[in-house]
């Protein structure tokens, strides 16, 4: 298990809803904001950290207020039929051919950026550091939903899912690590917690070619909110910074105009300010 230093920067997915994490991400570039000794990011938490540790603000403004906003992502009518809700593949392909990100920045980062993403086969969660070249595609693998996103991408020798399947907030895994001063960006507002699924007994068809994964869809709440209640109390010696959307924060994981993007983004940008000042406050009590 590698070790991290003591300050950690956690951020969660929640597809567009990671728009929130987008706006406070681009303020502290342009506050040259970034004291941290480790980086964690699930799903589009990843992706935010990935154009942050590159140094691209307002590249994932364009993701989230564009592409994200096009009819060939969400692509319901393949679903039908047996296809993909999601087009990662279309989604991957045509924001690295237009926005690219910069693997030269990326490769003089020493710190360890660690991508949270599950185990199709096992339902095992893995904490993956990729070289710049592998970056991309780990991305999507921390973002293929199941369900969503079938058969979820190649890695090695393993094919992966969704990391927020098995750990949608890492913080207990940064703990573990040596984290002790950790700032973790929320996509949801505070009072939120995880309700268990509708129909779990849904899982079992929708999942057949992916077993494991079954019972880790149909208990994510259970982990979710214990995570939360980790953020709420944590263990003698750690300090954590947690900064949410606001109550009644509007984004929805899919399906959004590109105004409310755009209007999220600015609500996240302008709590930039407000984040940095509460990681000041709690490091130095």
């Amino acid at each position: 298990m590698e070790s991290v230093g003591k300050s950690a920067l956690i951020v969660e997915g929640g597809a567009t809803r990671g728009i929130w994490s987008c706006g406070i991400l681009d303020y502290f570039m342009h506050q040259d904001f970034n004291p941290f000794d480790s980086f964690w990011g699930v799903s589009a938490g990843a992706s935010n950290l990935a154009a942050f540790l590159a140094q691209m603000p307002g590249r994932n403004l364009k993701v989230y207020a564009d592409y994200s906003c096009r009819k060939e992502f969400l692509t319901p009518g393949k679903f039908l039929l047996g296809g993909d809700l999601m087009d990662l593949d279309w989604m991957w392909q045509i924001t690295l051919k237009d926005l690219g990100i910069d693997k030269q920045v990326l490769a003089q980062e020493k710190r360890p950026f660690f991508l949270g993403v599950t185990r199709r086969d096992t339902g095992e969660s893995e904490y993956i550091t990729p070289s710049p070249d592998k970056l991309a595609e780990t991305m999507k693998a921390s973002s293929a939903v199941p369900i969503a996103y079938r058969n979820g991408v190649q890695l090695g020798q393993h094919r992966y899912v969704d990391g927020g399947v098995s750990d949608a907030i890492p913080v207990a895994e940064a703990i573990r690590r040596g984290a002790t001063q950790i700032m973790v960006l929320r996509s949801r507002p505070a009072s939120y917690r995880k309700s268990a699924p509708a129909i779990p007994g849904l899982m079992k068809p929708m999942l057949k070619d992916a077993p494991a994964l079954i019972p880790l869809m149909q208990t994510r709440h259970i982990r979710y909110n214990k995570t939360l209640e980790l953020i709420a109390n944590p263990p003698a010696g750690v300090n954590i910074v947690q900064i949410c959307p606001p109550e009644g924060f509007k984004v929805k994981r899919l399906g959004n105009t590109a105004e409310d993007v755009k209007a999220a983004y600015e609500l996240g940008y302008q709590a930039g300010s407000r984040a940095i000042q509460a990681w000041i406050e709690e490091a130095v009590r």
